[in-house]
């Protein structure tokens, strides 16, 4: 085998792109979106301490992403080959420039956890042998922190670049799909990040950053609501093959996983919790977690839907 890699072979028949690329593409959208609502809000507010939802972000971002990896590398057609694409690169390929990208978010990540998780360090005996190396690295932090805001963006969109230059599937094949994965993956990612901070770092559900998530996800969710609605108006109006592909939005499982997960789950759920019940439930626990669930769970449906129902409904 050279060292040139072809990244688009076999993406034209059948279902060449199975469940764990949806998985993978659900793993970077959780990690870009958690990490980049954190440090918005750190700068936005200018924090200087580490906060349970600074905490809790950048552990599920360093989680996801690694997770996310591993099954990208598990699907490939030689795992063990894997370290090919950190050395061969073609910058004239969506992959490989997302290669180069996830190299270094991935350490800034890591570096990232390591000092909003300094505290915990310190309290767990075995992990003390961290502490001499968040020292020496304590100068880059601020750096660190802008520059992997923009690389969690990237990683965000990249995940709906890398699968939109699929030119035959109307589905996926739309400048609109990096936008609505950025924002998909925002609202999952703060809505895992609120969870893991209020259950693990104990965080108050009426504290002041959970208010400022509480006022932030419903424009996200209009705004990702608004990009799925471009999508559909396009293919319903566009040509022969746009239409024949809109089918894959009404007809068949995969439209049931749209319309139940997605808009049922994704968007209605949350509503729901959070307009349709009595102030007391709304403002429970209970309904914090089912709403921060349904966000999570609608956006899985949401890669799982533009996966499947785009490679099934070709030109």
């Amino acid at each position: 085998m050279d060292g040139n890699i072809e990244f688009t072979m076999g993406l034209s028949q059948g279902i060449a792109w199975p469940w764990p690329i949806a998985v993978y593409l659900f793993f970077a959208g959780i990690s870009g979106g958690a990490l980049a609502v954190a440090l918005f809000i750190r700068f936005y507010k200018k924090q200087t301490e580490n906060t349970p939802f600074l905490k809790a972000a950048s552990l599920v971002s360093l989680v996801t992403i690694a997770l996310g990896m591993i099954c990208l590398v598990l699907d490939l057609t030689n795992p063990l080959f894997f370290w090919r694409i950190l050395v061969f690169y073609n910058l004239n390929s969506v992959m490989s420039v997302g290669v180069i990208a996830l190299s270094a978010y991935i350490p800034l990540v890591a570096l990232v956890t390591l000092f909003a998780m300094e505290e915990e360090i310190k309290a767990y005996k075995p992990l003390n042998f961290l502490l001499p190396i968040i020292d020496k690295l304590r100068g880059l932090r601020s750096p660190s922190e802008k520059l992997v805001l923009v690389l969690a963006m990237s990683v965000c969109a990249y995940t709906g670049f890398l699968i939109s230059a699929l030119i035959r599937f109307p589905i996926i094949n739309t400048s609109v799909l990096p936008a609505l994965f950025v924002a998909s993956g925002l609202s999952a990612g703060a809505a895992s990040a609120k969870m893991i901070a209020v259950s693990v770092f104990k965080e108050d559900l009426h504290s002041k950053d959970m208010h400022t998530l509480h006022g932030l996800e419903w424009p996200v969710m209009a705004a990702e609501a608004l990009f799925l609605f471009m999508i559909i108006m396009s293919l319903a109006t566009g040509n022969a093959g746009a239409q024949a592909a809109f089918a894959g939005f009404h007809t068949g499982v995969w439209a049931n996983v749209f319309w139940i997960g997605v808009v049922g789950i994704g968007f209605v759920g949350p509503l729901l919790l959070n307009f349709a019940t009595g102030k007391a439930f709304s403002h429970s626990a209970k309904a914090f977690y089912m709403s921060g669930m349904c966000a999570v769970v609608g956006m899985m449906c949401l890669r799982l839907f533009i996966i499947y129902a785009g490679q099934l409904n070709a030109i």
